[in-house]
């Protein structure tokens, strides 16, 4: 039995770029199959072409609430060294930040991969950057979480910011039509 298993695991919505995907992959063994942190849900980088068909802000973003995001509570985006280009990431934040009749925003908190963490051009995705004001803002940016606790806490941090800070949301940014 883990460790953590008295603890509430939230359903978290992982967005990155499939660059990345080995990362990210480990992100969600250590963290969700092994120690039981989290309960990680995504789209997947093995999805051809657009995942929703059209340029309609509205459309996109609810789309994606109601496929993709539904049941989940809080959006971590896991950063990498491309990551603050990729379109899907700037629309799965987008759509996260979303309250819709069935389900309210998400919290929302970005982590550095190791493998960009020394990369002096690192850059978060400009709607997560929208929400992060320092300490203060709707978003949190983390370093990558040294243990199962350290991460626990931070998604409820971002847990508790979908009520807490609800009024510092920023979801105001048009959709990216192009990655970088």
């Amino acid at each position: 039995m883990s460790v953590l298993a008295s603890k509430t695991r939230r359903k978290c919505f992982i967005s990155y770029h499939h660059a990345d995907e080995v990362e990210v992959e480990q992100f969600i063994r250590t963290f969700d199959h092994d120690q039981d942190v989290l309960i990680a849900r995504g789209i997947g980088a093995s999805m051809p072409g657009d995942i929703i068909n059209s340029t309609n802000e509205d459309y996109i973003k609810s789309q994606i609430r109601a496929k993709y995001l539904q049941d989940t509570t809080v959006t971590i985006v896991l950063v990498g060294r491309e990551t603050w280009g990729r379109k899907f990431v700037d629309w799965e934040v987008g759509a996260s930040l979303r309250n819709t009749a069935t389900a309210s925003a998400s919290g929302l908190m970005a982590i550095t991969l190791p493998s960009a963490a020394d990369y002096s051009a690192r850059q978060l995705p400009a709607r997560v950057d929208d929400n992060v004001i320092g300490e203060t803002g709707y978003a949190r940016w983390w370093k990558y979480p040294t243990s199962s606790e350290s991460l626990a806490n931070l998604i409820e941090i971002a847990y508790s910011a979908r009520t807490e800070k609800a009024d510092q949301r920023n979801n105001t940014r048009p959709l990216r039509m192009r990655s970088a």
